[in-house]
């Protein structure tokens, strides 16, 4: 009975290779829990990055909005064209900026908390 080399069973033992550190290992979650200097940093890191999107969607947002009474005042005439451009004009960018500061900031909880699970 020929033996095929392809059917041969082979069982390795022997030390695992990926152990987890039990000492000495601190996770990120445990050092915001503990205030610690590197957790105060972990979250300051997220504040930063949540008011660098806050300080982006102001600077449009003042933009945006701020010229507006300029140029109503450059056209006195115009009464209706202020209606149509604050009532149907100005709506949409706002909402646009609106929906991407809120996926922003959630991008970047998600961010942080991958960080601190070790994902």
């Amino acid at each position: 009975m020929p033996q095929d080399p392809t059917e041969r069973r082979v069982v390795v033992t022997g030390v695992p290779r990926r152990t987890r550190r039990t000492s000495g290992y601190y996770r990120p979650r445990t050092e915001i829990d503990e205030q610690t200097t590197l957790g105060h940093t972990y979250v300051r890191s997220l504040m930063r990055s949540q008011l660098r999107t806050a300080l982006t969607v102001f600077t449009v947002l003042v933009l945006l909005v701020g010229p507006l009474p300029l140029v109503f005042l450059a056209m006195p005439d115009s009464a209706g064209l202020e209606w149509v451009v604050l009532g149907f004009g100005i709506y949409p960018p706002l909402v646009l900026l609106a929906r991407w500061h809120v996926r922003r900031a959630e991008r970047n909880e998600r961010d942080f908390v991958r960080l601190v699970e070790d994902r």
